[in-house]
């Protein structure tokens, strides 16, 4: 069994961001916007914060009261989409309820859309042209898979989870790799049968949820969950000491998934299209 070392990975990636970075004729500027004060929001901000500054790229945080209306919201982001100084924008997910997530996901340019959530961006990735921003945690996973040599043309693909940030975009990555792919939600019937036919799972459910043997011993397993166990201990979607003797490759929670989404982000930022 081989451990998918996510750590390792993101920091070869961020390091080669920073070159790129230090080659660009302008430094890329990426806008992080927080609405509200909630906790977890906050780290995410600040972890962002400090992994743009460590490669070189510029980086504002621009923090909104919780009370924000969607309309002063909507506002900033055209704002920012007509400032040529700025080349990616982020919002910070969640949003206060009196806020419209989607209306504000389809508010920011898709060449600044460097989470890859644009409608425009969603799309060209559905229908087989180039985006031109991946979504973080995909686009970390295949670079991931490719690191370690993991053929995807071919394969049986399983994802557990149909999230717009996960699961529907992992799923055309993968078409796009000639994957064979299968998507399962909390309808699906017979989940750990679909579970052990897969050469490659990926689990983006945000609970313990794989606990069954692998059925191919050089099959992929990849934990995007994360979260606190009973005793306080960051855990992931698949019941690692179970599953791992079972399968070929695994990456852990955490440090697999998790610092890949950040790079991913930084590679996305270090992109200038304006």
């Amino acid at each position: 069994m081989v451990l998918l070392d996510g750590k390792a990975l993101s920091l070869k990636i961020l390091n080669n961001v920073k070159e790129k970075v230090s080659k660009l004729d302008r430094i890329p500027h990426l806008v992080v916007i927080l609405v509200g004060d909630d906790s977890a929001s906050k780290i995410y901000v600040n972890n962002k914060k400090k992994a743009a500054e460590k490669v070189g790229i510029k980086s504002t945080v621009i923090e909104l009261p919780s009370d924000t209306n969607e309309n002063d919201l909507l506002d900033k982001i055209q704002e920012l989409n007509n400032n040529d100084d700025v080349t990616g924008i982020l919002v910070q997910l969640p949003l206060p309820e009196q806020i419209d997530k989607n209306k504000i996901i389809t508010a920011i340019s898709p060449k600044k859309d460097v989470d890859g959530f644009s409608p425009e961006n969603v799309g060209r990735l559905a229908t087989g042209l180039e985006p031109y921003f991946y979504p973080a945690t995909p686009q970390g996973i295949i670079m991931l898979l490719d690191e370690y040599g993991i053929k995807i043309e071919g394969k049986d693909a399983v994802i557990l989870g149909r999230s717009n940030i996960v699961g529907k975009p992992m799923a055309q990555m993968l078409l796009k790799r000639n994957a064979t792919v299968t998507i399962c939600h909390s309808y699906t019937k017979e989940i750990e049968d679909k579970i052990k036919t897969a050469d490659i799972l990926i689990s983006a459910v945000g609970k313990k949820i794989v606990r069954c043997k692998m059925g191919y011993k050089n099959s992929v397993v990849i934990d995007v969950g994360i979260h606190r166990d009973s005793n306080g201990k960051l855990t992931g979607d698949v019941d690692f000491d179970y599953v791992s003797p079972s399968c070929g490759f695994i990456s852990p929670v955490p440090g697999g998934v998790g610092p890949m989404t950040i790079a991913s982000l930084m590679f996305n930022a270090s992109k200038v299209y304006n």
